[in-house]
């Protein structure tokens, strides 16, 4: 570069024996420089001259003075820092601000730090443990209750209860039957293994069995209709010496009058009323 050169690509005055700075292979003396080339601070917004350092985070400029935490002003050059909202906080205000709480301890879970999430509340690692042993539950299975979070195998010593069916661990639910406790997916009829957990049941020596499946197995039959006679719903049945009527079958054979409370006679199993058993031989 001549000595015709050296004068400043933008006010063309000379720049010999003056500070000057080069610009993309262009001379500008500091003043034209400053005035065209210079970033305005976040902060102050002066801007930021050539004799200056600029500090420069996603477009945005500092003075090196300015560039500070917004909350405690403590500067943050040469230091980690982290950004909410635009604004540049020191790594203790952000967690202080924007961190999750410890659900146990109440403390501050610090940002790089290991935390534990579980029904949108959040744990340092080493306080999400379990309620009874005390030991960490990390990743591992648990079992959740009102008095806290548990380990399977504590919460099986503790509290777990089992399907009288499958002998599994009834965790949550169930049903309860003749002192015993069923899943309810386990809880079926004892004969044609139908869900029985909505619907009306039987029971035959401590086992369950569905409304059909008792009638066909067990029920009594009624000696006029032959069908089952059933005790659900408040159903009325006649009982006389072993043989069973439903209380709407308890009829007499010849005129079909009901017999309900009332006398009757009887002829080879057969029953009727008084006035139309007279003169037969029966036995009463």
């Amino acid at each position: 570069m001549t000595t015709a050169q050296f004068y400043c690509q933008y006010c063309t005055a000379s720049l010999l024996g003056k500070k000057y700075v080069l610009k993309d292979d262009s001379l500008f003396c500091v003043t034209c420089y400053d005035r065209v080339f210079s970033n305005y601070c976040e902060e102050c917004k002066k801007p930021i001259e050539s004799d200056s350092k600029d500090l420069c985070y996603k477009d945005r400029h500092w003075h090196e003075g300015c560039f500070k935490c917004t909350k405690c002003n403590h500067s943050l050059v040469e230091k980690p820092f982290a950004a909410k909202d635009e604004r540049l906080l020191c790594t203790e205000c952000y967690s202080n601000e924007c961190s999750s709480k410890c659900f146990h301890c109440k403390r501050t879970i610090m940002p790089g730090s290991r935390k534990m999430e579980f029904k949108g509340n959040y744990w340092h690692e080493t306080c999400f443990v379990c309620e009874n042993c005390r030991q960490p539950i990390g990743t591992k299975p648990l079992i959740s209750k009102e008095s806290g979070n548990f380990c399977v195998p504590c919460f099986e010593k503790e509290f777990a209860h089992y399907c009288n069916f499958c002998k599994k661990m009834i965790t949550s639910g169930g049903i309860t039957f003749c002192d015993q406790l069923w899943h309810k997916e386990c809880f079926l009829c004892s004969g044609c293994r139908k869900d029985l957990c909505e619907e009306q049941f039987m029971s035959r020596d401590d086992y369950p069995f569905c409304v059909d499946c008792y009638n066909h197995l067990y029920a009594n039959k009624c000696v006029a209709c032959s069908k089952p006679i059933s005790g659900l719903t408040g159903a009325k049945f006649i009982c006389f010496q072993d043989s069973q009527w439903h209380s709407e079958c308890f009829n007499c054979g010849k005129c079909s009058v009901s017999l309900v409370g009332k006398g009757f006679l009887t002829q080879n199993k057969e029953i009727f009323c008084q006035k139309c058993g007279s003169g037969m031989d029966s036995d009463i």
